[in-house]
């Protein structure tokens, strides 16, 4: 009877160690997700990525500007404007609207162009794990390229994305339909066997 005891209290033992090696991202969602982003989520501004204003005839006022956490691009003479969740479009606007008011300008032509979009973060069993710059057109097979591939140990079908802004991990299939947007968290889980 005390043999048997001993027996167990060494697989409890040996489960909680293994045990130790898991790590918990956090929630996973529990309906399967589209695989394409909605249009329009990766053209939306958010905080990170960094901006060229021109503002024609004004060499002053045209520079690159950087989107801070908050959400605002500082900018002269009209201090802070919400940015993120913005079109490039609505920003043109807005710039204008707030030089055209405040009579610094008359009329101004404003473009906004993104020059570097926030990174992308591979994490979990990839080879070099960390932020990677993002460009267009990139989706889960080149960015876990960018990585090094998954080791011997994570999955070759599945990974985990959470999208800027989302609290759980979307689970999909390891192919080039799934895309990526700026600032998206893509984790490759353990395979089992």
């Amino acid at each position: 009877m005390v043999g048997r005891c001993w027996g167990w209290i060494a697989i409890v033992a040996i489960g909680l160690q293994v045990a130790g090696c898991y790590t918990d991202y956090g929630p996973v969602a529990t309906e399967p997700q589209p695989l394409l982003h909605p249009s329009g989520v990766a053209n939306l501004l958010q905080p990170g990525d960094t901006l060229k204003v021109v503002i024609y005839g004004e060499e002053a006022l045209t520079g690159t500007y950087v989107i801070n956490p908050a959400g605002y691009l500082t900018m002269p003479l009209v201090g802070q404007l919400k940015a993120a969740g913005l079109a490039k479009f609505e920003l043109e606007r807005e710039i204008a609207s707030r030089y055209g008011q405040g009579k610094f300008l008359q009329e101004p032509k404003v473009t906004v162009d993104v020059t570097s979009y926030r990174p992308i973060y591979v994490l979990g069993e990839a080879l070099r794990p960390g932020a990677y710059p993002y460009s267009a057109g990139l989706n889960v097979l080149t960015a876990l390229t960018l990585a090094g591939g998954p080791t011997y140990r994570g999955s070759k079908d599945r990974v985990f994305i959470q999208h800027a802004g989302e609290e759980v991990w979307n689970e999909y299939p390891l192919t080039a339909a799934v895309t990526i947007a700026p600032g998206d968290l893509i984790r490759v889980p353990e395979r089992y066997f």
